[in-house]
């Protein structure tokens, strides 16, 4: 774990001196993403028990996004609700 937090840091250093040196380097890094995640891709594609289990993945997935959206809802209206009930004097 502690190598992978290193690994991090010295990526961030890196990127953070060679930012102006490289002008195109945010474009080299947006294709690089997109390959990774190609070959992300074409990984959990090939893997059989990933793709036999895509309908179990995909209602816990669903289940998941229904509850995620949800209470994200219900902190945004409650984070309103507090902010303007203090500033009108307690009507909305």
């Amino acid at each position: 774990m502690f190598t992978v937090i290193l690994l991090m840091l010295a990526g961030i250093l890196t990127g953070y001196s060679i930012k102006k040196k490289i002008p195109f380097i945010s474009k080299a890094i947006t294709v690089l993403i997109w390959v990774l995640l190609y070959i992300l891709g074409t990984e959990v594609g090939s893997n059989k028990q990933i793709t036999e289990g895509i309908a179990n993945l995909g209602l816990d997935a669903a289940i998941i996004t229904v509850f995620a959206v949800t209470g994200s809802c219900i902190a945004a209206w409650a984070l309103w609700y507090a902010l303007y009930k203090s500033k009108k004097g307690g009507k909305i």
